[in-house]
C-alpha cells in the first residue's frame, strides 16, 4: 500500500470512528431525556448500528467521561489489555485525554507494556479527540482511537538503518577508488607503483560490484519482486553449483571442500536462490577458515525438511554475536571486512532465502573450533528421515559432517 493510499484510508477510518463515537455519545444522552412515552425507536436503532460499527472496526476505540472512567471500549481496545473494569491502565493515554480536553485534539505514539498486551510491547498511534461542544477546557467526554503501528515503526527504523548503512558501505570503496586514482596520477612514471595501485583499485571495484549485486538480490528477496513459483529442485545440483562457484577461492587458500550426506533429496524452491544461499555459506566458511583446512557440506532429510549444513574449522563466532550474524551489514570483526572483501549482506540473503521458502537457517559455533550453518528447506515430497538421525541441526559441527564421505579434518 502506498503512503498516499494509507493516509486516505486512515482518514476515512478516522472519520467513521469519530462519527460513530459522536453518534453514540449523543444517543446515550438523548434517549434517557425523553422521560415519558416510548423511547425513540429510530434513535435506539442508530445507536445500536453505531455500536456494531465500532465493534467491527480494527482500530481500538475508547470513550472516557469527565471522571476519566471508561464508558465505552470496543473489543479491539479490550484486546490490548489496557482496560480493567472502567479504569484505563496506561498513564500516557490518560495524559493524552487530558491534553485533548484543553486543545481539542492530540496525536502521539504510545508504547504499551508487554505485560498488558500479553504478546510483548506494542506501539500504538493514538488520536485523542474532545467530544464536548463547550469552549475549552471542558469536562466532556474524550474519545481515544488507537491503531497498532508496531510493525510500521519497526520497518521505518530498519529502513533508516538500512539507508545509513548503505551510504556508509558505498562511501568506503568509492572513496578508496578516488584516492587510488589520485595516487596513480602522481606515480605515472613508476610502473611498479601503478601496478600495485591498479590491483588495489580492482579489489575495491570488485567489492563495490559485489555490494551492489547483493543489495539488488536482497531487495528482490524482501518483496520488491514477487517470488517465482516454487518447483522441485535437486539438492545435489544446488550443492554442486555452490561448490563450483567457491572452488577458486577455496583453492587459493588450499582449502578442500568435502561433499557428502544423503544424495537424491528434492525440495520445493527456486534453484537460483538456493544455489546463492549455499554459495554464500560456503564463501563465508572459506573467508574465515585458515589455509590448508577442510570445509564439509552435505544434506540430510529430517522432519519433512532437507537440512543443508556447511561446517568449517575457522575462527568461530563469539557467543554475544551469534544472534546477530544474520543482520544486514553486521560483521563480527569489522577489521577483517576489507581483507575478506565481505559486504555484511551474505548471511542476510541466506536468511531471506530460507524465509521465502518456508524454511530457516541456524548456526552453531565455538571460538577456535569453527562453525556449522544449517539451512532447512521443506522437501518436495514425503521422504523418510535418515536412519540414526543425530541431534537437531545447529547443535554441533559433527552432527551432519559425520555422515559425509570425507569427515572434518
Amino acid at each position: 500500500m502506498s503512503p498516499l493510499v494509507a493516509l486516505v484510508a486512515g482518514l476515512v477510518v478516522g472519520a467513521l470512528v469519530a462519527a460513530a463515537v459522536v453518534l453514540l455519545a449523543r444517543r446515550r444522552s438523548a434517549v434517557p431525556e425523553r422521560g415519558v412515552g416510548e423511547p425513540d425507536a429510530g434513535a435506539a436503532r442508530e445507536a445500536q448500528l453505531a455500536r456494531r460499527l465500532l465493534d467491527l472496526m480494527d482500530p481500538a476505540v475508547l470513550v472516557l467521561d469527565a471522571d476519566e472512567a471508561v464508558v465505552l471500549a470496543n473489543p479491539a481496545a479490550r484486546g490490548f489489555g489496557i482496560v480493567r473494569d472502567r479504569r484505563l491502565l496506561v498513564p500516557e493515554l490518560l495524559r493524552l485525554a487530558r491534553d485533548a480536553r484543553t486543545s481539542g485534539s492530540r496525536r502521539a505514539d504510545v508504547r504499551l507494556p508487554g505485560d498488558l498486551v500479553g504478546t510483548g510491547p506494542h506501539t500504538v498511534g493514538v488520536h485523542a479527540v474532545r467530544l464536548g461542544s463547550g469552549p475549552p477546557p471542558t469536562s466532556g467526554p474524550v474519545a481515544l482511537v488507537l491503531q497498532d503501528v508496531t510493525e510500521a515503526r519497526r520497518v521505518e527504523a530498519v529502513r533508516r538503518d538500512f539507508v545509513a548503512n548503505v551510504g556508509h558501505e558505498l562511501k568506503t570503496p568509492v572513496g578508496a577508488l578516488g584516492l587510488l586514482a589520485e595516487a596513480m596520477q602522481g606515480a605515472a612514471d613508476d610502473p611498479e607503483t601503478v601496478q600495485r595501485f591498479a590491483a588495489r583499485m580492482a579489489h575495491e571495484a570488485d567489492r563495490l560490484a559485489r555490494l551492489v549485486r547483493e543489495l539488488i538480490d536482497l531487495s528482490r528477496l524482501q518483496g520488491a519482486e514477487p517470488l517465482p513459483e516454487l518447483v522441485p529442485v535437486d539438492v545435489d545440483t544446488v550443492l554442486a553449483e555452490a561448490v563450483d562457484r567457491t572452488g577458486l577461492a577455496a583453492a587459493a587458500k588450499g582449502i578442500t571442500i568435502a561433499v557428502g550426506g544423503r544424495p537424491g533429496l528434492v525440495v520445493r524452491g527456486v534453484e537460483a536462490q538456493l544455489a546463492t544461499a549455499v554459495t554464500n555459506l560456503l564463501a563465508n566458511a572459506v573467508a574465515y577458515s585458515p589455509e590448508n583446512t577442510r570445509i564439509a557440506v552435505g544434506a540430510r532429510a529430517r522432519s519433512g525438511f532437507a537440512e543443508i549444513a556447511v561446517t568449517d574449522s575457522g575462527i568461530g563466532i563469539p557467543r554475544q554475536d551469534r544472534g546477530r550474524v544474520f543482520e544486514r551489514f553486521y560483521r563480527v570483526d569489522q577489521s577483517r571486512a576489507s581483507s575478506t572483501g565481505g559486504t555484511g549482506l551474505g548471511l542476510a540473503i541466506v536468511k531471506h532465502v530460507a524465509s521465502n521458502h518456508g524454511g530457516s537457517v541456524t548456526v552453531w559455533s565455538e571460538e577456535g573450533l569453527g562453525s556449522t550453518f544449517t539451512l532447512r528447506i521443506p522437501l518436495a515430497a514425503e521422504t523418510p528421515p535418515d536412519p540414526d538421525s543425530p541431534e537437531p541441526a545447529g547443535t554441533a559441527p559433527d552432527a551432519v559432517a559425520g555422515q559425509f564421505q570425507e569427515g572434518r579434518p
